[in-house]
């Protein structure tokens, strides 16, 4: 049985047992969640890692996205990508190589990491269909179910799956007047797939067996928006909302088959426009788990992207996403090194603390409410600890250092050393 049809049951399950206690809240709340599909816990029959809650009244998690390319492929480096992402605190891995070797390098991140990894099958599928049959757009149907049966077998957690292109929305983008087309690359295989072949989407002609494959090995489906926005001026248009529109509906159908089920959502929107776009997809989506890229909020900032999608997901997880995927300052310019990665994550972890303390979740405030009492009482120690970078503080404190407790920024002028030496 899947984690979702436990819950029906009513059963207690060591995963729920590990998130209810992360998460500090009643089991019992935690079950009744799960049964209802507003709380995934990404966890493969035959994965090693350590189960993570993603949902509704829990703490905002965030993936990393690593990988190689078709230019770019070292397996050593991808791993230390995947270490230092998880040491800063990304919550899930996601693996988008594309590379000659991209097998050898799922297997090796997920030995080396603990976290729940998730694949985008449909990459696999479109590289062998390139390098045995000529060209993506010749991969059959065969190519895509074989790619996630493997992946589910190795036990990858959660997939991104493109089940929302039809051959009707991929029209209507044709003949759309968006300024940036298909953004996704699963979603541009597809499309392009389906333009070619003249033949529907066959990850949702077969949804019924992709079901059947993900309940065998408890896979989560992470419904992608392979028609998300990739500029402002594209954002919540017709196109991105009849996706969500079919998501939704395959949504229900993924809980009727006991399959736990989340929504992937869009990667750039105006800051007036996260709130709704949040509202409209827990709405049409019945109150499924949503994992959205960023969203960037501005498309002016190449080599800042992590900031502007932290400000994005810092709204978006107010508003109630769930899950951010995080945004490198390396976005839409280059294959992330380590620091971009780094980078990346430190980020979207300020976006997550920052939603949680407007959510009001008790871990979030708990850690606030240390980091003021170390600041208050000058414990340096206790700051860098707290903090999400624990050495850049630490090396910008000792580079210039003083004497006493104070910084460089005020000296003997310290608002906190005045009123502890005069008003106490």
């Amino acid at each position: 049985m899947t984690q979702l049809e436990y819950a029906r049951k009513g059963q207690i399950t060591n995963e729920m047992e590990i998130v209810a206690k992360e998460e500090n809240i009643d089991i019992q709340k935690l079950i009744k969640q799960v049964a209802k599909g507003y709380i995934t816990i990404p966890k493969n029959v035959n994965s090693k890692s350590v189960p993570k809650g993603i949902g509704k009244g829990l703490s905002t998690k965030i993936n990393a996205n690593i990988g190689s390319s078709s230019e770019i492929e070292d397996i050593d480096v991808e791993i230390q990508k995947a270490k230092v992402a998880v040491e800063y605190g990304a919550d899930a891995i996601m693996d988008l190589s594309t590379g000659p070797n991209l097998e050898s390098i799922r297997e090796k991140i997920m030995q080396a990491v603990n976290v729940p990894i998730g694949t985008v099958p449909i990459y696999e599928a479109a590289v062998s269909a390139s390098k045995e049959k000529g060209a993506v757009i010749n991969m059959d149907e065969d190519d895509m179910f074989n790619a996630i049966t493997n992946q589910a077998k190795e036990g990858v957690d959660f997939m991104t799956i493109h089940s929302g292109i039809t051959m009707d929305t991929v029209e209507k983008v044709k003949n759309s007047d968006r300024i940036m087309g298909v953004v996704s690359r699963g979603g541009s295989f597809l499309a392009a797939w389906i333009l070619q072949n003249e033949e529907e989407n066959p990850l949702y002609k077969n949804y019924d067996y992709l079901l059947e494959i993900a309940h065998e090995y408890d896979v989560t489906l992470s419904l992608g928006d392979g028609l998300r926005p990739g500029c402002l001026a594209d954002a919540s248009d017709v196109s991105q909302i009849q996706e969500l529109i079919t998501l939704g509906q395959l949504v229900e159908r993924a809980r009727d088959a006991g399959v736990q089920v989340m929504v992937e959502g869009p990667g750039h929107v105006p800051l007036d426009q996260i709130q709704a776009n949040m509202k409209i997809q827990k709405t049409i989506c019945k109150g499924a788990p949503f994992y959205v890229l960023g969203p960037i909020v501005t498309d002016l900032a190449p080599g800042y992207d992590h900031i502007t999608s932290a400000i994005g997901g810092a709204i978006a997880a107010s508003s109630g996403a769930d899950f951010l995927c995080y945004v490198t300052p390396k976005e839409h310019l280059a294959i992330p090194d380590i620091e971009a990665v780094k980078q990346g994550v430190i980020a979207s972890k300020i976006a997550a603390q920052a939603a949680d303390v407007a959510n009001g979740v008790k871990s979030a405030w708990q850690n606030e409410l240390q980091m003021a009492n170390a600041r208050r009482n000058f414990n340096w120690k206790k700051q860098f600890e707290l903090a999400f970078d624990h050495e850049t503080p630490r090396k910008y404190r000792e580079s210039k250092p003083t004497s006493g407790d104070m910084c460089t920024m005020c000296g003997e002028f310290c608002a906190l050393r005045i009123v502890r030496d005069n008003l106490s």
